[in-house]
């Protein structure tokens, strides 16, 4: 279980990481914040607390693996594997979608194989991770199976084909964790394509499914500390529910800002609203 020592850390790395989001988008000329950043305190929950991973030895066959399933959320996922030493977030800054960059929008394993998988096509990326984990059984590992997916994602037929597959199979090494923002590229899911009750599908498709605050960090930190346990034979989805541009007054629940290029005034007084935050949140755990 984590301490209060522990979880001081995690907060001080979600900061840096919501600022690093919003200079690799201003720098970038424009990316995928919104989703990069209400998905903060889970994907950094994981890979800084949970995940069984060696930076430095990134190939190790008894790590966890960890699939982002909604692809266009790479720089979230190259930025928690550069604040853990996968390779250097200078680097990353530097270069992101620059010309023959190996930090393109969607991760691309064959250029960055520090990666567990590749991604972008959405509704590809559970059937992968449903792939790892039958494999980890098959071949006797006990790693687990990590796969976050976007809501978006929920319309495509291929996530609910993985999601029976992996109840039939007993895949109780597998987590899924939804970042319920309730937007996608087009606007809000449920005007799209109404995707609730959500937990209740999960459910009927022999899923365990856990509703949290994905973006309270007591809450992400102790649905980890209570997974159940793979021999259980049941996978688990967590529905995160988070607020998409979280953290950004003018992004949050805003749906242009699901892809967007942020102006000099933008970057400015998103940052300064980044550090408010911090610094308040900062002040009452001293309290």
């Amino acid at each position: 279980m984590a301490d209060k020592a522990t979880m001081e850390r995690l907060r001080d790395k979600v900061y840096e990481y919501r600022k690093d989001i919003l200079q690799l988008c201003y720098k970038a000329k424009g990316m995928h914040v919104g989703g990069d950043l209400s998905c903060a305190e889970v994907i950094v929950t994981l890979y800084e607390y949970v995940m069984r991973i060696d930076p430095q030895n990134p190939s190790w066959e008894d790590r966890d693996r960890f699939v982002i399933s909604k692809g266009h959320g790479g720089a979230a996922l190259y930025l928690v594997m550069a604040m853990r030493g996968y390779f250097g977030k200078e680097e990353l800054l530097a270069t992101y979608k620059g010309h023959e960059t190996r930090f393109g929008m969607h991760p691309c394993k064959t250029l960055c194989p520090e990666l567990d998988s590749s991604s972008g096509s959405l509704g590809h990326g559970l059937p992968i991770a449903t792939g790892m984990a039958l494999a980890g059984r098959l071949n006797k590992k006990s790693y687990r199976t990590f796969c976050m997916v976007g809501d978006g994602e929920m319309m495509e037929g291929a996530i609910w084909e993985a999601a029976m597959a992996a109840a039939h199979y007993k895949l109780g090494s597998l987590i899924v964790i939804l970042d319920r923002n309730r937007l996608c590229l087009d606007g809000f899911t449920e005007e799209i394509m109404g995707v609730e009750p959500v937990a209740g599908k999960w459910q009927a498709f022999g899923w365990n499914a856990i509703v949290i605050d994905g973006n309270n960090l007591k809450e992400v930190m102790d649905v980890f500390d209570h997974l159940p346990v793979p021999e259980s034979g049941v996978p688990t989805a967590i529905i995160s529910q988070t607020v998409k541009g979280k953290g950004v007054s003018f992004m949050e629940n805003n749906p242009a800002y699901h892809h967007a290029v942020i102006n000099d005034e933008q970057f400015r007084q998103a940052i300064e609203e980044i550090e408010a935050a911090y610094q308040q949140t900062k002040g009452g755990a001293k309290a």
